[in-house]
């Protein structure tokens, strides 16, 4: 039976509520940053598709909801939450998450782990402009997720504009942005760049306040006072891939050859990262249900059992599929 922080759980709700209050839709999250409710059908042999057709809770993102009564009834049935998740991609925000992994770790002084303290200034010199949000305390040179987002604003010519930013525990950057009602932006992992994830439709981010196994989300400096800006028009073209083009057989073939031997190259304590980079880029594709056997197959031949391909696969498909 899961521990219960009576604190840190009413700390999340009253952390929820405010968040639920700006229009953004939330659920209650355990310490491992995944939905605190267990689903209805857990017992049933066959994964249920059901997205809260049911009525009953534990639907995970789809349980989201802004309606005050409806939030403290999730957190009462969960009173083990220590954290809340903000649904993206619902109106009226439609909420784009552009996650910067900066693998610093974070000391609770704000100092990145193992970086020295910069030195004191002259009083008299040139006052440097103030530190993005965006970048860690201290980061000479700049962590490979932060600097490909850099490369990408000079190549496409955009700039990410003033918004919420929420810093992770690892001392990695959330930057929230809103998209157009008409653009639906899909989950991706490292499709963008090396190092940035993007939640987008069907996904969320971890709210600020939240307690995880490894600390707190908390907003960046300067950014408490925003609200989640508009998506530049040249980012939101990179985080919507244009439509699947009907290719010749052949080529949805080789890539997914491609993708298996991937798989099949996995050593022991990759297997499921493998497996699962694969399935993503096989969805994003378009080809993922095709491949699903393949893959499963290829995993088992690794050293994975097939229900736990099957499990991996299928968190693929809910992470790239937009609903």
């Amino acid at each position: 039976m899961a521990t219960i922080d009576r604190h840190a759980s009413t700390l999340a709700l009253a952390h929820a509520l405010s968040v639920a209050e700006r229009g953004l839709p939330v659920i209650p999250l355990s310490r491992s940053k995944l939905p605190a409710l267990r689903s209805p059908h857990h017992d049933e042999p066959q994964p249920a598709l059901c997205r809260g057709e049911c009525g009953l809770p534990g639907h995970g993102v789809h349980d989201a909801t802004t309606d005050p009564a409806a939030v403290r009834a999730l957190f009462a049935a969960a009173p083990w939450a220590t954290g809340y998740g903000i649904a993206c991609g619902r109106p009226p925000h439609h909420l784009i998450g552009i996650d910067l992994d900066t693998m610093k770790p974070v000391s609770p002084t704000g100092t990145a782990a193992g970086a020295s303290v910069p030195p004191q200034r002259d009083p008299g010199a040139v006052r440097p402009s103030p530190p993005s949000p965006f970048m860690p305390p201290a980061a000479d040179p700049p962590p490979e997720s932060v600097a490909a987002l850099q490369h990408l604003a000079l190549r496409h010519l955009f700039t990410i504009p003033e918004t919420v930013v929420v810093i992770t525990p690892s001392g990695g950057r959330h930057i929230w942005l809103t998209g157009p009602p008409d653009r639906v932006v899909p989950n991706s992992a490292s499709r963008l760049a090396p190092g940035i994830d993007v939640r987008g439709a069907g996904g969320y981010l971890v709210g600020p306040g939240s307690l995880t196994s490894n600390g707190v989300y908390r907003l960046a400096p300067g950014t408490a006072h925003l609200a989640p800006a508009p998506c530049p028009d040249a980012l939101l073209d990179l985080l919507t891939p244009p439509a699947r083009a009907h290719h010749h057989r052949a080529s949805g073939t080789d890539r997914g050859h491609g993708l298996v031997q991937f798989v099949l190259a996995a050593h022991e304590g990759q297997r499921n990262t493998r497996l699962f980079w694969a399935a993503c880029r096989a969805y994003e594709n378009g080809i993922g249900d095709a491949l699903a056997d393949r893959l499963t197959t290829a995993a088992i031949h690794t050293g994975l059992s097939e229900r736990e391909a099957r499990a991996t696969i299928a968190s693929a498909a809910r992470l790239t599929t937009a609903y």
